[in-house]
């Protein structure tokens, strides 16, 4: 059996595949390992296994992570040996080869990643030719749910939403300027916090003016700071993989075009794309 896992910071989504045309699905919570600890994963994950299903029985797991990289890879690596004990390869790479193998497959192309978390790169076909750091949730990150969300967020405390926005975003979470802040600062997962903000936007009642401004920026600094960047970015389309870039994928096709960038694929998750990579 091969599994394939492809993990964000808020969900992990498997894929065990017994014969290329037998495979069954399951999900598990993100293990972004800069902000969960080996001892977290290995519990959250042992809870999440399908009741029927035998790590022992696993030939190969290819792990796709957002925060695997440098050695954070080995550190997932071990992780996943304490819980595939019988398994003789397990290979860790990060997030954005599993979304360009997904959307392109074997073709080049620009690819993005905007779901809790951003990223993006050039790929060649094979391997990522160019990449530009995100900086994470803290430094950067534009364009993501948690860059969305902080942005929702700021807008409440600092009394720039509209009365009837501001009524709504309180009635809807029952929360103060100062709970928000305590909760947001106490989070051991911030970017996953904020991120839950950004189904304010696709609620009833939500004002679609509000939604377009705040998105508009969003992805505007996306553009502006990252994608922009690239050399010849205006060369390639935009194939983007994430919630963030699906659910507001009109507005980013709208500010892509404005970068002089058409756009390709546009879908909210890999697992099936990717698991057919991987079963050849």
């Amino acid at each position: 059996m091969i599994l394939v896992a492809d993990s964000g910071s808020t969900k992990t989504a498997w894929c065990a595949i017994e014969e290329p045309d037998k495979k069954f699905y399951f999900d598990s919570e993100g293990y972004n390992p800069f902000f969960v600890s080996p001892e977290y994963v290995q519990e959250s994950l042992n809870k999440s296994f399908p009741s029927d299903f035998d790590p022992r029985s696993v030939s190969s797991v290819y792990f796709y992570g957002a925060g695997c990289q440098g050695d954070k890879i080995a550190i997932m690596q071990n992780t996943l040996k304490s819980i595939f004990t019988r398994t003789p390869e397990i290979a860790v790479e990060g997030d954005l080869l599993a979304a360009a193998r997904a959307l392109l497959g074997h073709n080049a192309g620009f690819v993005a990643i905007l779901g809790t978390g951003t990223n993006s790169c050039i790929y060649d076909g094979q391997r990522i030719t160019h990449n530009i750091d995100s900086l994470g949730f803290l430094l950067g990150d534009e364009g993501s749910g948690g860059f969305i969300g902080k942005l929702i967020l700021t807008d409440f405390i600092r009394g720039r939403m509209s009365a009837p926005i501001r009524e709504l975003f309180y009635d809807t979470y029952q929360l103060t300027p100062h709970e928000l802040m305590s909760q947001a600062y106490a989070s051991k997962l911030p970017n996953r916090y904020c991120a839950g903000f950004t189904r304010f936007l696709t609620m009833e009642g939500t004002d679609p003016a509000y939604k377009d401004e705040v998105v508009r920026k969003a992805f505007g600094l996306f553009f502006a700071n990252l994608v922009s960047a690239y050399p010849n970015y205006d060369r390639y389309d935009l194939n983007c993989i994430g919630s963030i870039g699906y659910t507001f994928r009109d507005i980013l096709k709208e500010i892509a075009a404005g970068y002089g960038m058409n756009t390709g694929k546009i879908i909210p998750s890999l697992i099936t794309d990717l698991a057919a990579y991987h079963a050849g």
